[in-house]
C-alpha cells in the first residue's frame, strides 16, 4: 500500500525536469539546467502556493521571452483535455505553475490570457488565475463568463461559478461583483439547472459563500429559482443553504421543509 504524498511535494526539481523536457523541443534556447537548479534551490521548506510561484517565476526567467511568445510555447505543453470531472488537481497538477504564469505575467494581454485560461481550465483549473483579471477587467471578464456559462465543457462552466466565488478556498477573498450580490447570482442563473454534478457542487458552494454575506438576497433568489425550476434543483439549493441549515435558521428550515429537502 503506497503512502500518502502531500500535493506540495510534487512541486520540486522532478516537476521542473518534466517541464523542461516538454519545453526544450519547442524552444531550443530554454536553459533546462539553470531552470531545474533554480527550482531545486528555492522550493525546500515552502508550502504549496509558494512552490507553485517559485516554478512560475523560474519559468519566466528561463523563457526570457515576451509574454505573447512565452504563452505560445506554454500552450503547446498543456496536454489533452480532461474528459472526466475528476483529476484536475491530481492528473493536471503540473499545470498549476502555468496557470500562475498567466495570472502574474499576462495581465496586460487580456484576450490572449483569457484564451490561455480557457484552455488551461479544460485540463486543470483557472479558478485562481482568473481572479486578478476579474478585479482589473470586471466588465470584460463578465462578458466572457456569460459565454462560458453555456459552454459545452463542464470544466469551463464550473469556472464561471468557482472563479467568482467570494470565499474561494486557497484564494484571497473578494467582494461580490461591483458590490452587488445580484451580479453574482445572475451568473449562477445559467448554471442552476446544470446537469453536471461537478458544476452543481460549485454553484452550491458559491451560494453558501453568498449566504454568509448577503443572507436575505441569497434566500430570496433561491426561493425564486425553486419557483422557476422546481425540485430538480433541490440538491444544489440544499448545498447552498447548508451553513444556514446548520445554524437552524428558521426561514431556511421552513423553506427546506416545504420543498421536501
Amino acid at each position: 500500500m503506497s503512502s500518502y504524498i502531500p500535493l506540495k511535494n510534487y512541486f520540486d526539481a522532478e516537476l521542473a525536469q518534466f517541464l523542461a523536457n516538454q519545453i526544450s523541443p519547442l524552444y531550443s534556447g530554454f536553459p533546462s539546467d539553470t531552470f531545474i537548479e533554480g527550482v531545486s534551490g528555492s522550493v525546500e521548506g515552502l508550502e504549496l502556493k509558494d512552490r507553485v510561484a517559485v516554478i512560475s517565476n523560474e519559468l519566466h526567467k528561463a523563457l526570457a521571452l515576451p509574454y505573447m511568445d512565452a504563452i505560445e510555447v506554454l500552450k503547446q505543453i498543456l496536454g489533452p483535455e480532461n474528459k472526466t470531472e475528476q483529476g484536475m488537481f491530481t492528473n493536471g497538477y503540473f499545470l498549476m505553475p502555468i496557470a500562475h504564469y498567466v495570472e502574474v505575467y499576462g495581465l496586460n494581454e487580456f484576450e490572449v490570457s483569457m484564451d490561455a485560461l480557457y484552455r488551461i481550465t479544460k485540463r486543470h483549473t483557472s479558478e485562481f488565475a482568473i481572479r486578478p483579471y476579474l478585479l482589473r477587467y470586471e466588465s470584460l471578464v463578465l462578458e466572457k463568463l456569460q459565454e462560458w456559462a453555456v459552454d459545452e465543457n463542464s470544466h469551463v462552466r464550473r469556472l464561471v461559478s468557482e472563479g467568482t466565488r467570494p470565499r474561494l478556498p486557497w484564494a484571497k477573498r473578494i467582494d461580490v461583483l461591483s458590490g452587488d450580490p445580484y451580479k453574482n447570482l445572475s451568473l449562477l442563473e445559467s448554471l442552476i439547472t446544470d446537469h453536471s454534478k461537478y458544476v452543481q457542487k460549485s454553484v452550491g458552494n458559491h451560494l453558501n459563500d453568498l449566504s454568509k454575506m448577503y443572507k436575505e438576497e441569497t434566500i430570496e433568489w433561491i426561493k425564486n429559482m425553486h419557483m422557476l425550476h422546481g425540485n430538480k434543483i433541490n440538491w444544489t439549493l440544499k448545498h447552498g443553504l447548508r451553513s444556514l441549515i446548520k445554524v437552524n435558521d428558521p426561514d431556511v428550515l421552513e423553506f427546506m421543509r416545504r420543498i421536501g429537502g
